[in-house]
Order: structure tokens, then C-alpha cells, then sequence
């Protein structure tokens, strides 16, 4: 079938905000909510009284940043801080500045050219939510006794609930006894608070179906989908797509699967992913044998992730692009960290390099780069909560030579059109260095990393790409160099800095 995605995330770099953490506003400053101290460390249930007016009143910082999209955590109503226990789909979590804020957002963003793309979270929902609570109380003669998946003898009330679970209930659980058993309903990861929905009867279906629509209708420009994967129904997502895309075709669907996610990609369900594969690889050749023992057990990394040269780093992207076709390469969602895995300086040691490095990659590769909020002033933190640190806006705290080096690369990729919308091409690789070309239309680039400490002088055949007498402008890095005539195409005085990066335009 015809792959079609939207056109708009070629050109798109995102920023991710956990909204509880970005930016409080002057609306909040001004009530008496208590919320913890903002520079207060996290916590699982602190709130610390970010919201979405907060963000309306940092949009010119994002702007300046160069960031046209944002992926938001989850938004609407919640008892969480992170807010994945969703309890109302059809409004917005009040704490965060209800409906009203979101449509202020909405109109802000828009008018600056940001896409907004929340988060859904359709595999479950919370113990406050009305069906589930309705049903706790109600037993088998509550009309939504269908909608998630209960004990008959907690149904019969032969046994109480366990949504607050007992000490033995608890021990059960931790002993690995399943939630149906030893709380009385299905719960995600056996988590009391987290009831997984049945997905199977059709007026749970509606109603996601329903709740999705009324946000696009609403002015949101896509879905992140939460544990897509643990809906295992080819035809949920099919339909759901239909129906998204019914309301608007340029809507983004991506999906959170951690691993190979072909069965998504055909182009009747997903867009894209979330590109935790580039994660890996890039801490892989940027960390090395240094990467913490907490990295491999999140998301099921210990699968992908281990130390990898340059040459082997090739390797593995030249695998990764070769899953998919190219109009779901075009659009996936490539990012570093987010708030479910540690930041990547934390699993770097704290090392500045490595994290320019591994965004230069994702800037200058195929797909949308995902900046997780923070990172370009050098915020860390370890695995949750410590991922999900208050920003500081106090700029005197902030690395400001990050934060402009970001900044210069995404002013390149929104200049070059081969950075968006190009085809990759390795070129050379070896144990420290890979450079690799972005080709659009008559235009090319050349990039080169060089992940060792000491200068690099590679032997680079560019005649595979027709060139054979050109100058090439470095656009990002410092050098001078040209491909001439009898060189067969070969350049042998190419010189890249140690841990740095390069970007040459053929002329």
C-alpha cells in the first residue's frame, strides 16, 4: 500500500515538555495552590505547579531555540504529577490551567508556527476514572462492567476490591501473583492504579476513538501514543488511524515502541515511533563501555545496547533505516532521553561531548530530532524521577555554550534542505570516524564525527556521489578544503577536530 505521512515532520524539530516541570506562570504564582518548592528535588507525587500557561509565556524561548513542534506529556485530566492516570479524556487536568489554557496554547503555538502533539494514554486508565470507579462500586450490575477486565468472585462480591491494595494483596503482588488473581482486574505491569481497558468491547472502542477525534477537532496537530504495543489489535489502530485521519490528514500519530516496530509501519496504523533504536546505538558509540548498569534495564534496552565503534555504529543505522520505508524514516521521532529513561549527559558521566555529539547526529540525520526540555542548558538526572527535574530559569545556571550549539545546528538543518528531506549514504567508517552524505535534489552535504580525542585525517571517496571537482564550505566546524581534478573523487586532506563534528556543502 501507498505510505503516506505528514509532510510538515520532515521540517519539524520537536522539544519534549513534561508540563508539570517547564515553566509555572504568573497565573500560578498568583493563586494559593500549594505546590511544592519549584527547585525541589522530584518526586513521584509532588506536584510543583507547571502548566500550559507557563508554557504560552516561554513560547518565545522556544521559538528562539528554533523548535516548531512540541511533544507534551500527557495533559489532560489526572491525579499524577506525570499525569498517566488519566481519569477524565474529555478536559483538560485544571492544574495545568483546564480547557481554557489548552485553546490559549493552541493559539499561541499556531500563530508562532509550533505543531503541538500531545500524549494518549488508551491502554489504561486510573482507579478515578468514572467506568472503572463506577463498576467498584456497582459490582456486576454497573453498566460498564465490560470495559475493563474484572475478577467474577471481586464481581460477586464474594472478595473486596483491591484497587487500594491490602498488605497481603501487595505481597502478592510483589511475589509475581497477576493483578486479575490478587486485586481482581487486569492492571498494566500489575500496577493497582493503572486498570488496562478492554479494548475488545466496542463501546470502549468508541469512546477512544471519540476522545481521540475531540482533541485533533480541537486544534491538536497528532497523538503520541503511550505503550501503543500493549494494544495487541491491528484493527484498534487501523481504525483509529481512519478516524484521525478523517479529521485531519496532517495529523502526526507516533507511537511509543522501544523496539522493531515493522508491524506498525505498513502505513495503515502508525506514522512513526519514538526512536529509542537511535538512542541506543548513538550511547552505544558516544558512552561506550561506560554506559550504567540502569541504562540496559529500561525499555528492554539490554536487547540493543552495548559498546560500538564508528564502523559498527554505521552498521547498525544503515540496519535501522532498513527496517522501514523511507516516508516512515522521514518522520520518526529521534531523541536522546525523555522522562522515562535517565538524561543522556547523566549515562555520559556528565560529559559535554558526548551530548554534542549525539545531537549533532540527530540533526543531521534522517527523521525529526526530539530535544527532551532541559538538555540544551545541560540539565541531568538519573533514571525517574531524577529525569524529571523543574527547568531552571535561571539563566546564570544554564550552559550557554550547549544551548548556542544546539542552537547553530538546528539554524543549519532548517537552512538546508538536504538535512530535512535528503537520502543518508555512508561514505567511510572506521573505528573512530564515520562520515556519511545528505543528498536532496542538486544539493549535497557532507558530515563527518569524530568521536576520538586526538584530530582525524580520513581518506574520503566522494567520486561514488559524482563529484569530482567542487569546493566544499564547511558550514558547521572549521576547515578549507576542495575535491580536484585527477582526484578520482578521493579527498586526503580532510582534517576533523577530536570529539567533534563537521558539515561541508558541495559547491
Amino acid at each position: 500500500m501507498t505510505i503516506i505521512t505528514p509532510d510538515w515532520v520532515r521540517d519539524a524539530v520537536f522539544y519534549q515538555i513534561f508540563p508539570d516541570r517547564f515553566a509555572r506562570s504568573r497565573k500560578s504564582l498568583n493563586q494559593s495552590t500549594k505546590f511544592e518548592a519549584w527547585d525541589s528535588a522530584p518526586n513521584p507525587y509532588g506536584f510543583k505547579g507547571g502548566d500550559l500557561y507557563g508554557v504560552i509565556e516561554r513560547l518565545d524561548y522556544l521559538v528562539e531555540l528554533g523548535i516548531n513542534a512540541i511533544y507534551f506529556n500527557p495533559i489532560t485530566a489526572s491525579a499524577s504529577n506525570h499525569r498517566y492516570h488519566t481519569y477524565d479524556y474529555f478536559h483538560i487536568d485544571p492544574l495545568l490551567g483546564g480547557d481554557e489554557a489548552f485553546r490559549a496554547l493552541l493559539d499561541a503555538a499556531h500563530q508562532k508556527g509550533i505543531r503541538i502533539v500531545p500524549d494518549g494514554v488508551f491502554n489504561h486508565a486510573s482507579r478515578g476514572f468514572w467506568q472503572f470507579h463506577h463498576v467498584l462500586e456497582n459490582g456486576d450490575g454497573s453498566p460498564y462492567v465490560n470495559w475493563f477486565h474484572f475478577n467474577p468472585d471481586r464481581l460477586n462480591r464474594k472478595k473486596h476490591w483491591g484497587a487500594y491494595p491490602s498488605e497481603q494483596e501487595q505481597s502478592d503482588l510483589n511475589s509475581g501473583i497477576g493483578s486479575f488473581k490478587a486485586i481482581g482486574y487486569n492492571a498494566w505491569w500489575n500496577l493497582p492504579a493503572l486498570p488496562k481497558f478492554n479494548t475488545n468491547d466496542p463501546q470502549v472502542r468508541e469512546f477512544i476513538f471519540d476522545a481521540a477525534v475531540h482533541w485533533i477537532n480541537f486544534g491538536a496537530d497528532g497523538w503520541r501514543l503511550d505503550v501503543a504495543a500493549e494494544i495487541d489489535d491491528d484493527s484498534f489502530w487501523q481504525e483509529f488511524r481512519r478516524r484521525v485521519k478523517t479529521a485531519n490528514p496532517d495529523a502526526y500519530i507516533v507511537a511509543e515502541i522501544w523496539h522493531e516496530a515493522k508491524r506498525w509501519l505498513q502505513g495503515d496504523q502508525f506514522d512513526a515511533t519514538m526512536n529509542y533504536l537511535v538512542s541506543a546505538a548513538l550511547m552505544g558509540l558516544l558512552v561506550k563501555d561506560k554506559i550504567p548498569a540502569y541504562a540496559y534495564n529500561i525499555g528492554g534496552m539490554q536487547k540493543v545496547l552495548r559498546p560500538l565503534n564508528a564502523a559498527e555504529f554505521g552498521n547498525r543505522i544503515e540496519h535501522l533505516l532498513d527496517l522501514y520505508q523511507p516516508e516512515i524514516n522521514q518522520v520518526q521521532l529521534n531523541l536522546l532521553d525523555s522522562h522515562d529513561t535517565a538524561r543522556f549527559l547523566t549515562v555520559a558521566s556528565g560529559d559535554t561531548d558526548a551530548l554534542k555529539l549525539a545531537y549533532f547526529f540527530l540533526m543531521t540525520y534522517i527523521g525529526a530530532p526530539c530535544i527532551y526540555y532541559g538538555d540544551e542548558i545541560g540539565m541531568d538526572g538519573g533514571p525517574d524521577p531524577e529525569c524529571r527535574k523543574s527547568f531552571n530559569w535561571d539563566e546564570k545556571a544554564w550552559n550557554h555554550d550547549l544551548r548556542n550549539y544546539l542552537k547553530e545546528l538546528i539554524r543549519i538543518r532548517k537552512d538546508e534542505d538536504a538535512l530535512r528531506r535528503g537520502t543518508y549514504q555512508r561514505l567511510y567508517s572506521d573505528a573512530d570516524v564515520i562520515v556519511y552524505a545528505r543528498q536532496y535534489r542538486q544539493e549535497t552535504l557532507l558530515i563527518a564525527i569524530n568521536t576520538a580525542a586526538s584530530e582525524k585525517k580520513p581518506l574520503i571517496d566522494v567520486g561514488k556521489l559524482g563529484i569530482k571537482n567542487a569546493m566544499l564550505q564547511p558550514l558547521f566546524g572549521s576547515t578549507s578544503i576542495a575535491v580536484k581534478d585527477g582526484s578520482d573523487g578521493l579527498i586526503s586532506d580532510l582534517r576533523i577536530g577530536g570529539r567533534s563534528g563537521l558539515i561541508l556543502k558541495v559547491q
